[in-house]
């Protein structure tokens, strides 16, 4: 049974590497996380939006990151999204802004400056 009480983190990358990557470092800061390939899988799934954030690539095959938040914000899922990605630009950081991101980061990412961001983000969202 889940933990309500732990932050839970969903990680949406099409890169094996980078999702056990994060997965680790979650999982070693004590939060539940679950981890998808695609955006699509992310978008079946019930959501829990309470101290809660994903985690996005924005480059994926199919659904990007960008495109994923807009979907959460047409079903109205109010939950924080940090971007990744390899292939900064100013243009796509526009966008992310644009778009409502909690993040973003380049990768490799700095863990600790995601953990941080992480947290800030979950505690703007506690109305």
């Amino acid at each position: 049974m889940p933990d309500d009480s732990k932050i839970r983190i969903y990680i949406v990358d099409d890169d094996e590497s980078v999702r056990k990557a994060l997965t680790m470092l979650f999982i070693s800061a004590g939060m539940e996380v679950q981890a998808f390939e695609a955006a699509e899988d992310l978008l079946n799934r019930r959501l829990r939006e309470k101290k809660a954030c994903v985690i996005s690539d924005i480059k994926m095959n199919g659904i990007g990151g960008l495109e994923l938040k807009q979907k959460f914000a047409e079903r109205g899922v109010e939950i924080p999204v940090i971007f990744l990605t390899a292939f900064d630009s100013n243009k796509i950081r526009r966008q992310a802004k644009q778009a409502g991101a909690a993040g973003y980061f380049r990768k490799p990412v700095d863990d600790q400056a995601l953990l941080d961001t992480i947290h800030w983000a979950i505690s703007s969202c506690v109305s």
